[in-house]
């Protein structure tokens, strides 16, 4: 079977979008952000400092502040639970927030810069 440039090329676009898996042109390796486990970036794409929180160590439907200074623009939500992400530090509704399904979702780039979460019961 003769592999056609297209076809190859499709083949890596594809492979480029799945966690875990990067080519030179595709985004880095998402490793280390495991099953039940909120994985938050300081920058977008993945990139800067990572915090990671446990699901067995966080106290569902509460507010969870980032430390005072820092803040996150990309994130992985492997908990198996809805995680909401909140622009201000107390999760006051005031400002922006958004709620992500807790199946394993990838943000590369969120709209707020993240200062807090609650991930809550299912």
């Amino acid at each position: 079977m003769r592999t056609t440039p297209l076809l190859a090329a499709a083949a890596l676009a594809v492979t480029a979008l799945l966690p875990g898996h990067a080519t030179a042109a595709g985004p880095p390796r998402l490793a280390g952000c495991g099953a039940g486990q909120l994985c938050l970036w300081a920058k977008a794409d993945f990139k800067g400092a990572r915090q990671t929180h446990e699901l067995a160590g966080l106290d569902v439907d509460s507010c969870v502040p980032l430390p005072t200074g820092t803040a996150a623009e990309s994130l992985a939500n492997r908990t198996g639970r809805p995680v909401t992400t909140y622009q201000s530090q107390e999760c006051a509704e005031t400002g922006e927030f958004e709620t992500y399904p807790g199946s394993g979702t990838w943000l590369p780039q969120s709209p707020y810069r993240v200062r807090a979460f609650k991930v809550w019961e299912r």
